[in-house]
């Protein structure tokens, strides 16, 4: 690539602060180095934390994200800001694992995209949250998760 691909990010490299709430997050994309070449790329988040809506009282998810690029990578330190702006949202598990989803895509133009919310119990009940964009290309080999259902002290 003859551009420089990393000119427009503006959070890596520096003292970023911690954005007040998801909205404001600024998710950050750089351009694809091989966008014609179909590959699965994966993070794990295993300390997400939102708040109750409700209650305000925390709550805690293993978030899994995979995603076949399109166009554009989304930054990773970005996506970091990005998520834990969500220490102050008040939303519903399912709320928060979609807007997470969602705002990916929206931003990578994800050709497949998914995430898995492995939500800590909240009332004795873990709620497993998932949603996918996409359909997910021949060829590409995307490991299974690896989370098991929550079994409590069993």
């Amino acid at each position: 690539m003859s551009e420089n691909i990393y000119q427009t990010l503006t959070q890596l490299g520096g003292k970023t602060n911690l954005p007040a709430t998801p909205e404001e997050a600024v998710l950050e994309r750089v351009a694809n180095p091989h966008p014609d070449t179909p590959y699965a790329v994966r993070f794990v988040a295993p300390e997400f934390t939102s708040l109750c809506p409700l209650t305000g009282q925390p709550d805690f998810a293993h978030l899994v994200i995979d995603y076949v690029p399109g166009p554009y990578l989304v930054e990773s330190k970005s996506l970091k800001l990005f998520l834990g702006a969500f220490r102050n949202h008040g939303a519903f598990h399912e709320a928060c694992s979609v807007m997470v989803g969602k705002r990916i895509v929206e931003v990578t133009e994800a050709v497949w995209f998914r995430i898995g919310a492995y939500w800590y119990p909240r009332g004795g009940i873990p709620i497993d949250v998932f949603w996918q964009h996409g359909t997910l290309p021949d060829g590409v080999w995307v490991p299974d998760q690896g989370v098991p259902p929550y079994r409590g002290r069993g």
